[in-house]
């Protein structure tokens, strides 16, 4: 069957020539390991570098707030795993909703067999979560709100102010998986007091292969993989320089 047009934006975009151009000097000129000492390398963390600025600028945060990870789904393992592990001496309950993306809802999963405690918010029929649900859940030993911006299947867009500053009344901290908001909604983490935020390359015109975790300074979290001391000792791995090029917003 011929494809006359594709609408799915929401699973996916094509990479925009002007993206593309950018990041074709990264796959042979400028190939130098962005951890290397010498020039080639450096390139390569000087693009990395003007790259952070740029995703951090978009959202209103500062470029030491900015990591660089695979994907989207990485994004959300390494946000919520990643503060829930190193904030529960605080406690050990987690709130989120029940129509999150699998990368979040799997990831919540996998903490309840860590011995998590889950809150699994329900909606109503437009896929709004309540806020007043929301507050009565909230204890005494929640440390983390995970609830995502837009809804990657019906385009619910979640009332991220408000869970916001409920989170902050609380000392709770606050997540949000922006896969489908980043580059169609104009975000400000500071603005919705938003604490972390996940983001994916592909959504927005970018490459597939590469995604960004925004969370605030302070806000102490682990790393989930081992390895070497990039994105300053929370993810370890060669860099995707072409990538992160790409991701530029």
């Amino acid at each position: 069957m011929e494809r006359i047009m594709y609408f799915d934006y929401a699973a996916t975009t094509p990479v925009d020539d002007r993206v593309l151009r950018k990041m074709i000097p990264y796959f042979g000129i400028e190939f130098g390991n962005a951890s290397s000492v010498y020039d080639l390398g450096k390139n390569s963390r000087d693009a990395i570098n003007i790259a952070r600025s740029k995703v951090a600028e978009s959202i209103n945060a500062s470029p030491e707030e900015i990591y660089f990870t695979s994907c989207g789904s990485e994004s959300d393992n390494l946000a919520i795993k990643g503060i829930a592990r190193a904030n529960k001496s605080r406690g050990k309950h987690i709130i989120t909703s029940k129509i999150e993306h699998p990368a979040v809802l799997e990831t919540c999963s996998s903490l309840e067999r860590e011995g998590f405690e889950i809150t699994y918010l329900d909606v109503d029929k437009e896929g709004l979560i309540s806020l007043e649900d929301l507050e009565r859940k909230i204890r005494k030993d929640t440390i983390l709100i995970s609830i995502m911006y837009a809804n990657n299947e019906v385009g619910t867009i979640e009332p991220i102010d408000e869970i916001g500053k409920i989170a902050r009344k609380n000392n709770i901290i606050f997540h949000t998986d922006c896969v489908q908001a980043v580059g169609n909604v104009d975000i400000d983490v500071k603005k919705s007091n938003i604490d972390s935020l996940s983001m994916s390359a592909h959504k927005f015109y970018g490459p597939k292969g590469v995604g960004a975790l925004y969370v605030r300074n302070k806000i102490p979290f682990m790393r989930i993989q081992d390895g070497g001391h990039q994105e300053r000792e929370k993810r370890a791995g060669t860099e995707n320089v072409p990538g992160i090029v790409g991701l530029r917003i």
